[in-house]
């Protein structure tokens, strides 16, 4: 029996398949476009392929993200919080807190003993706080991706970015440029301001130990150290944080199975 989570975030949709178990199968992720569900269902097939099993082998799916409920097929649809808060549970069992930084949005969580979601706090100021601001100032600064968390690391005098408008936060960053900041230093003050929001939504329901940073973010090393170094505390971060989501997702549909076979 195969289970498949997929979670169709804003920049790329997501596949993780797992057994009755909770075994990981198969991950798959590729850019999100039109049409959704010719997106999922290829991206199902594709991890599939991965392990020589056939659609007719996936018995459940469960969807997340901002289209979660564009794919017809699903079996069950769940928000990102409480996906992102399962998923997190499931790689750091003692995980109290959770930061989500995705590409539109960050959301700050404080989970139960169970893994259910006490209370969350989302941005609600602009993309600034969030991971596509990371991708603008990339392409503004010719910095691949990629790079950004190693160049991040390397920055020992970070800039101030303070504004919470993503427009107004790259004018600052063409200002840094201007004075003759480097890469480096610009990506540090970028990934530092990500984490003063991040901990200010953290603030919003109390912080406590331990805290798990999911989502794409995670990839970024100065990501981590920025928010380690802020929160002041250790941050727990997965192997493949992209892919929590729809790995929760998928969990949580182990869970609706177990329930309806009782």
């Amino acid at each position: 029996m195969i289970i498949a989570g997929v979670d169709i975030g804003s920049r790329h949709t997501k596949v993780v398949l797992v057994d009755r178990l909770g075994n990981i199968l198969a991950v798959y992720s590729s850019r999100t476009r039109p049409p959704l569900i010719d997106l999922v269902d290829s991206n199902i097939e594709n991890a599939l392929k991965q392990i020589g099993a056939l659609r007719t082998d996936v018995s459940y799916v469960a969807t997340t993200g901002f289209g979660r409920s564009s794919y017809p097929d699903r079996d069950l649809q769940l928000t990102d919080v409480t996906s992102a808060a399962f998923g997190a549970m499931h790689a750091f069992p003692n995980t109290k807190c959770v930061i989500d930084i995705g590409a539109q949005s960050s959301r700050a969580m404080k989970l139960a003993p169970d893994g259910r979601v006490r209370e969350f706090k989302s941005n609600d100021k602009c993309a600034a706080g969030a991971g596509g601001f990371v991708e603008r100032a990339a392409h503004y600064l010719e910095v691949p991706l990629e790079d950004v968390g190693r160049l991040s690391m390397n920055g020992n005098t970070p800039v101030t970015i303070s504004s919470v408008c993503a427009v107004l936060a790259e004018s600052e960053i063409i200002n840094h440029v201007s004075r003759g900041e480097t890469a480096e230093d610009i990506l540090r003050g970028v990934h530092d301001s990500l984490s003063e929001r991040a901990t200010l939504l953290l603030k919003r329901i109390g912080i406590e130990s331990e805290v798990t940073l999911v989502g794409g973010m995670g990839n970024q090393e100065g990501m981590i150290r920025s928010l380690s170094d802020t929160l002041g505390m250790p941050m727990n971060c997965p192997e493949n944080p992209e892919m929590i989501n729809a790995l929760g997702a998928a969990l949580l549909g182990i869970r609706k199975l177990e329930k309806s076979a009782a």
